[in-house]
């Protein structure tokens, strides 16, 4: 029985795995560039923030920086704080988030999906996120020249997660959603529901233990376009019900920026 172990990055992967992929590639001008890396089987998972333009629209630069950072510090540690999966990248107010059995998962889609809901139910200020998860071969590897590099990774289903954290919810679904989780049909395959979305349970003060009822709802698939990609039936679980902060995550950032101003923390250049 082989062991499991847990990685903290893509590159303590790379560097603690036998790859697959390691040469020279003539870059046509001259020089060479490395090609180095594993295949593996892994789900990809994305996320970002619902209406993050609009919402940010009346915040300064560094308040949007602390918006930002609130959402990745929220997520990082909601939905990964007992789960395998690794931060890849953070672009913009979006966050790619890869699990693999190579990272410790013994169901990588079923994990990815447990962190999805996880994010949604524990949603405090209200982002809102869009997630899409795709499973699929992929590649761990290091990009760029040798001025600067980067580890990350590659495949189609890198492109497809992506695509499903963008599809538009059903119209018949917009007033009651919160969050949704989007992912193609034929992952899902025969899983039970009731299995993967167990509905909580919780103890009263008399000792006495009662469900929650289920917010979760499983839609039936339906094709989609996909932008640069083939159409696609999806599937879709979809929160029916809103978190409405105390305060907004908008709000924090002010707050923040103001706090950092008290204590001397923020010098902003002249203009």
């Amino acid at each position: 029985m082989s062991a499991k172990y847990n990685y903290n990055s893509l590159e303590d992967f790379l560097i603690s795995t036998t790859l697959t992929v390691d040469g020279q590639i003539d870059d046509g001008w001259g020089a060479l560039f490395p090609v180095k890396g594993r295949e593996i089987e892994a789900t990809i998972l994305f996320s970002d923030i619902s209406g993050f333009s609009k919402r940010t629209s009346n915040l300064n630069a560094t308040e949007t920086l602390i918006f930002v950072n609130h959402f990745f510090a929220w997520i990082t540690a909601e939905a990964l704080c007992s789960k395998k999966g690794i931060v890849d990248k953070y672009i913009g107010d979006e966050m790619m988030i890869v699990f693999s059995r190579r990272f410790g998962s013994d169901d990588p889609f079923k994990e990815a999906v447990e962190a999805a809901r996880f994010m949604a139910e524990n949603d405090a200020y209200s982002f809102c996120p869009h997630i899409g998860i795709a499973s699929g071969q992929v590649i761990v590897g290091y990009v760029g020249t040798p001025m600067k590099y980067n580890c990350s990774v590659f495949g189609s289903p890198v492109a497809l997660a992506s695509r499903c954290a963008s599809v538009k919810t059903a119209e018949s679904d917009n007033a009651i959603q919160g969050c949704s989780i989007v992912f193609p049909a034929d992952e899902w395959g025969s899983r039970d529901f009731d299995k993967v979305f167990p509905t909580q349970k919780y103890r009263n003060l008399n000792g006495t233990t009662f469900e929650q009822p289920h917010a979760w709802n499983l839609k039936d698939p339906r094709v989609v376009e996909m932008k640069n990609l083939p159409d696609i039936q999806i599937q879709e679980i979809i929160l029916q019900s809103m978190h409405f902060p105390q305060e907004s995550p908008e709000e924090r950032a002010r707050t923040a920026l103001q706090s950092l101003k008290e204590t001397n923390r923020y010098w902003p250049e002249d203009v």
